[in-house]
């Protein structure tokens, strides 16, 4: 059985589009300690490349990226 991952905070960044949701995204995982989950919802075309690209960047890790429909969340892992 899969263990449900503990969301530490969740951003919402649908019908916001680009640059907005990475630079929410950026504040947001700021927010969290390390370790902690952030859950971010969005439905820009580029969100998905931007904020993994920012993950990546930064150090954090995306643990999952899931699509439903036009929508996407992401959950990364503060690792710094």
């Amino acid at each position: 059985m899969a263990e449900e991952t503990a969301v530490h905070r969740t951003l919402d960044c649908i019908g916001l589009y680009c640059p907005e949701p990475l630079f929410q995204t950026r504040e947001a995982i700021d927010s969290v300690e390390v370790g902690e989950v952030l859950e971010v919802f969005a439905d820009d075309p580029a969100a998905e490349e931007d904020l993994t690209r920012f993950a990546k960047r930064t150090g954090h890790e995306v643990m999952s990226v899931e699509h439903d429909g036009d929508q996407l969340r992401v959950l990364m892992r503060r690792k710094k």
